[in-house]
């Protein structure tokens, strides 16, 4: 996805062996659409070199504060009015010191210190070791550049590069990226919480065989994503999937539909919105063997009875903070064939406001989908797109009915 398509990024470097991630998030930034200009310290330069940056930037590389490129020898000035967004990654604890006490004694720092700071946003993301990133000089500062307006990401924890292990390594490329398009996304959820789940449900036979069904948990996990970037706190109940959870947003695993429900239950009374992504199963054994059920050659076929399963949805919907308007519940059909006469009589039977229908065989698995908003109002079609596309529409609809 061309998420940053005709945004400008400064892409700041300060010294750390941090650098070596910087050269990926560079591509990615760019793989997004951005344009990207590099600003290195001269201590940047110790850890990677000026020609990888322009190479993976497609740009002439800034060092010097008296570059003399820029007609008026104003680098400082210049490349941060033409930027969108500053981001110094990584910004080590030297350089945040410096920011914090309004120092600008090379090119980066000036050019921090001068963007219009009403309309160039700084995000900085931390890179260092694991004693300098808790003392509390470090941890001020950080205080302080917070108050100041700039967006300190975090860090993230593991080896570090001196053999020593905690906090202080700077985010991975595909997190810091994922921060970038986040800041740029609209924030209309801000102060919301939403609670999702997602993905099939697994009913057991026996240990080794159970009743399942071809959902991906794509769209459910695309939903949690894009409510994530609208600002909203995000609790994630996730069914038995292989995805990665969505960066900053809680994640609850679970397996069966009774399990699901009891998960979903804990965490409705802190949200205001649930939206019932999963593909639960209908039913389940009556009783699961506790050893594998064996062929005995026979061509004897075993019995199996089933019982329902709970209905999720229309207990949350019926439960009374929905039913006073402080819950809003969003509901999933995934049918096969007339999807607008099932999404219609389900979304009544369950008794939600918004119900989003789509044709299962033509999604399980893809990660593209197109989907149908149904309310009392009537129906409005999501044409075809990518899940996470369509997911940020419908958090905008779901922002919007709120």
């Amino acid at each position: 996805m061309n998420d940053l398509s005709g945004k400008h990024v400064v892409l700041g470097l300060s010294g750390g062996i941090a650098c070596y991630k910087a050269a990926e998030f560079c591509r990615g930034l760019t793989k997004a659409g951005a344009t990207v200009q590099v600003v290195m310290t001269e201590s940047a330069t110790r850890f990677i070199t000026v020609a990888t940056m322009q190479a993976l930037s497609g740009r002439p590389v800034y060092t010097d504060q008296w570059d003399e490129r820029q007609p008026n020898h104003m680098p400082h000035i210049n490349l941060g009015r033409e930027a969108d967004a500053v981001v110094v990654a990584p910004a080590s604890a030297d350089f945040m010191a410096r920011l914090a006490q309004g120092r600008a004694d090379d090119l980066l720092s000036l050019l921090c210190l001068a963007r219009p700071i009403e309309r160039v946003p700084l995000l900085l993301a931390p890179a260092m070791n694991r004693e300098m990133w808790a003392h509390p000089a470090t941890q001020r500062n950080v205080a302080q550049l917070q108050a100041d307006g700039a967006v300190v990401l975090g860090v993230g924890a593991g080896d570090q590069a001196c053999g020593e292990t905690g906090d202080g390594r700077m985010l991975e490329p595909e997190e810091l990226l994922y921060e970038v398009q986040r800041h740029f996304q609209p924030k209309p959820l801000q102060g919301r919480h939403l609670l999702v789940s997602a993905g099939p449900t697994f009913e057991a036979i026996d240990p080794v065989r159970g009743l399942t069904n071809l959902s991906s948990g794509k769209m459910g996990f695309a939903i949690a994503r894009a409510a994530h970037e609208a600002g909203a706190e995000v609790t994630l109940v996730a069914g038995p999937v292989g995805l990665p959870t969505p960066r900053g947003v809680r994640r609850i695993d679970v397996k069966s539909a009774l399990e699901m429900q009891a998960a979903v239950q804990a965490a409705v009374p802190q949200a205001d919105v649930f939206v019932s992504a999963a593909a639960v199963a209908d039913w389940r054994p009556a009783s699961a063997a506790d050893q594998k059920i064996k062929k005995d050659g026979s061509g004897a076929v075993p019995t199996l009875a089933f019982v329902e399963n709970p209905d999720i949805l229309a207990g949350v919907a019926a439960s009374e903070r929905a039913r006073n308007g402080a819950l809003y519940c969003v509901g999933f059909a995934a049918e096969s064939h007339d999807l607008l006469a099932h999404a219609q009589a389900k979304r009544e039977r369950k008794g939600v406001p918004l119900l989003v229908g789509n044709i299962g065989p033509d999604t399980f698995g893809r990660d593209d989908n197109a989907l149908l908003l149904v309310d009392a109002q009537g129906s409005t079609e999501l044409p075809r797109a990518d899940k996470l596309s369509l997911a940020r529409q419908l958090v905008g609809e779901i922002a919007r009915r709120l």
